[in-house]
């Protein structure tokens, strides 16, 4: 068992771990060998892509069409074959469209039959605002169409135009046209790297101490002898940014789409199946809730937790807040097999001008949930 704690958090976080021990018990159980389920590979020559609007999580108005036509000029550059839109909004309106956060199964498989694409480009705009120091978080993910969609490339950035001000101030950025043509090449090179077949960078190298979660535990039964694959499901939101419980979910996907022992399930065939379901995560999703999802996916682990703050720094005086907490639980034992706490605010560890100050909550978010992953495989 592998337990941590900070005695500087409240003790309502600490009852937190008899809680999970006592719900996950510690009985042992055989293993049992899976195979890693494979890769869809896109086409090496100009694979055809469909980009689909913009889902808007920002909770302010975001120019939607103008930042795609950004990422398809720019994805285009990189090899990638873009569907006209017209064809992609002819099919948004045939199939009556209204979630273009993700992917579910038929739609996958009617992409693929009746467009040509050989994927779908999957974006949100988790953070946008113009007023000065300008501020814009993106998020963007490569799924195959056909049948079983799989991930393919996944990748998010979070910038402030005074990241990285320097010396009088040399280096503040003002213009949200340039820090969005910014954040657009960041995306755009990562996804030329995937395209030239290098991987991600392990998590055991983007380790940072700060970011350690106050509080985790690990079952002694959970083993990573194979590739487990991982249903991520929506987080319970009790912060004040109503579009949290759907952000959080996506850092995670992020994150363990970089460690090679897990395989994640695209979140719109994950989001169907609870429609089609009727489950409500009422504080998080239940054990009963966990049976009735392990049934109908493939899955050998479901992901689910609480967001309790995830709150954007204000002008330059502010600071960013992150709070959430986590849990897997695993379908062979039905126990939680692992589980975290982390709570982290921008301008912690900064002492001297700013040095080192995160400015919004998606790159804070991102640092802890890629921290919280590695105490899931280490």
């Amino acid at each position: 068992m592998m337990f941590s704690t900070n005695f500087s958090c409240k003790p309502s976080r600490l009852l937190f771990a008899l809680l999970v021990c006592l719900f996950s018990g510690c009985s042992a159980a055989n293993n049992q060998t899976r195979s890693a389920t494979g890769d869809h590979p896109i086409p090496a020559n100009k694979p055809i892509v469909a980009v689909l609007p913009l889902n808007n999580l920002s909770s302010t108005p975001v120019p939607l069409e103008q930042i795609r036509q950004l990422l398809s000029k720019s994805f285009e550059t990189q090899g990638l074959t873009i569907l006209p839109d017209e064809t992609v909004e002819k099919f948004i309106i045939k199939h009556r469209v209204r979630y273009v956060g993700g992917l579910d199964e038929m739609l996958a498989e009617n992409l693929r039959y009746e467009t040509g694409a050989d994927a779908v480009l999957i974006s949100s705009v988790n953070l946008y605002k113009e007023n000065p120091p300008p501020k814009i978080a993106l998020t963007c993910r490569l799924v195959s169409t056909g049948k079983n969609p799989k991930i393919l490339w996944m990748d998010g950035v979070g910038l402030a135009g005074d990241d990285s001000i320097g010396l009088l101030q040399l280096s503040l950025i003002e213009d949200p046209k340039e820090l969005l043509h910014k954040a657009v090449q960041y995306l755009s090179t990562s996804l030329a790297s995937y395209l030239s077949g290098k991987k991600y960078l392990p998590v055991s190298r983007r380790k940072i101490i700060k970011f350690w979660p106050q509080l985790f535990y690990r079952s002694p039964v959970f083993e990573l002898d194979w590739k487990h694959t991982v249903a991520v499901v929506p987080f319970f939101n009790l912060s004040e940014n109503r579009f949290a419980g759907e952000i959080m979910p996506i850092h995670f996907v992020n994150q363990l789409l970089r460690s090679e022992n897990f395989a994640v399930i695209e979140p719109g065939i994950i989001r169907d199946l609870l429609l089609q379901m009727r489950i409500v995560l009422h504080n998080g999703i239940s054990l009963a809730g966990s049976h009735d999802l392990f049934s109908k996916l493939d899955a050998d682990l479901i992901l689910s937790g609480k967001v309790f703050d995830y709150q954007e720094s204000e002008g330059t005086s502010g600071r960013a807040k992150v709070d959430f907490s986590a849990l897997m639980i695993e379908r062979r034992t039905r126990e939680v097999v692992w589980a975290c706490e982390s709570h982290n605010e921008g301008d912690y560890g900064v002492f001297f001008f700013d040095w080192g100050k995160i400015n919004t909550a998606h790159k804070m978010a991102s640092e802890m949930v890629a921290s919280a992953v590695e105490t899931l495989v280490e």
